[in-house]
């Protein structure tokens, strides 16, 4: 069902597919700078033999789509991963978090019976951030993801999300709100997933800005990047995919 007030909320932002940004209108479904650091785990380790066979998951952001990802998607495909590898989920970005969460659980466990892997890569982007820790951290998820990587991910929320409070998604995507607080409380980081987050004093709709930072995440400042102008950063997610490789 086309939803225009989130359109004409965000005017400028709106493109082709990305309208906020932050976070696919759509239901479920598969398809095939300088930057510094600070965190427990490392983003890269150069001494490791890097692996592209691990299946990798993108979850978009508030309003987006699978086109969100045909970059990065690009991208990973250069660094060696095979195109039936590369997936990317969709979700009802007007709904609720928790059944968006839901359904990343099962769309994890399709891919994994059809790929044989036990484990998966997460990448997101915006609320895809919200959206992912939910599963990782409340639905358990972390046992089936072996790389979380959160592009400007909204995980401690965003004063931005005030422009479209009408819809549950952004109301959980607000800062303060229970659904934050249920998956920033304690351990941001669970289980023996490797975490890292790309955040930028340019983004612009993370507001603030550090709110992607996760404890216990290796936190990668970028020195100047639009929440947006991420999806098409080829050097950005070239990193992305020597992190998830590692």
């Amino acid at each position: 069902m086309r939803r225009r007030s989130p359109r004409r909320l965000l005017g400028v932002l709106a493109a082709a597919t990305v309208a906020f940004g932050l976070f696919s209108a759509g239901p479920a479904a598969g398809a095939a700078v300088p930057a510094s650091t600070a965190a427990a785990r490392p983003a890269d380790t150069a001494a490791r033999p890097l692996s592209t066979s691990t299946p990798v998951v993108f979850v978009h952001g508030y309003t987006g789509s699978a086109s969100n990802w045909v970059t990065a998607m690009s991208v990973f495909r250069l660094n060696g991963w095979s195109g039936s590898d590369l997936f990317a989920y969709e979700y009802n970005s007007y709904g609720d978090n928790v059944a968006n969460a839901q359904g990343l659980a099962s769309f994890v466990n399709n891919v994994k019976a059809r790929t044989g892997a036990s484990k998966v890569a997460i990448v997101n982007h915006s609320m895809g951030g919200l959206v992912s820790q939910y599963y990782l951290k409340v639905l358990g998820g972390h046992s089936s993801v072996s790389h979380l990587a959160s592009i400007a991910g909204a995980n401690h929320g965003t004063t931005y999300a005030g422009a479209c409070l009408i819809y549950t998604t952004c109301r959980q995507m607000y800062p303060g709100s229970s659904f934050i607080d249920r998956i920033t409380s304690g351990d941001e980081t669970p289980g023996s997933t490797r975490y890292a987050t790309w955040y930028s004093a340019c983004d612009g709709i993370i507001l603030p800005y550090t709110s992607t930072r996760l404890s216990g995440a290796t936190n990668n400042n970028v020195l100047c990047q639009t929440h947006i102008g991420y999806l098409a950063d080829t050097v950005v997610l070239g990193r992305i995919a020597r992190f998830v490789a590692s």
